[in-house]
């Protein structure tokens, strides 16, 4: 990639796949401490420094489940990928073969009738 604005669309490109998942990072992280806002809510007899410590690990947990997520289906994104691209080159292979053997069984075909 020789070409500067080749590299250039490249970097927006990530930057720009950077700047969603960080987005979407923070929507998770917002959730999860709204979620955890919500379940200590009920518990009226806890103290301020219970109910923080209970947010935290509440955010904490749901944010690591999360990441796990995440990262399960990146694995499983990037071998589909490999899947697909390995089937794609076995395609194509065989795309070409058969289109050889056409074009070798027409040029046998038409030197035997002008040999004819």
């Amino acid at each position: 990639m020789s070409d500067p604005s080749l590299r250039r669309g490249a970097t927006e490109g990530e930057l720009s796949n950077q700047v969603e998942g960080y987005l979407l990072w923070q929507a998770r992280v917002a959730e999860a401490e709204q979620r955890a806002q919500e379940f200590v809510r009920s518990m009226d007899w806890l103290t301020t420094a219970q109910r923080t410590e209970i947010e935290r690990s509440y955010v904490e947990d749901s944010l690591r489940r999360a990441r796990k997520d995440l990262e399960r289906v990146a694995a499983r994104c990037t071998s589909l990928r490999a899947e697909y691209e390995n089937r794609y080159q076995e395609l194509k292979r065989r795309c070409v073969a058969w289109t050889l053997g056409v074009c070798a069984g027409l040029t046998a075909v038409a030197a035997l009738l002008l040999l004819l």
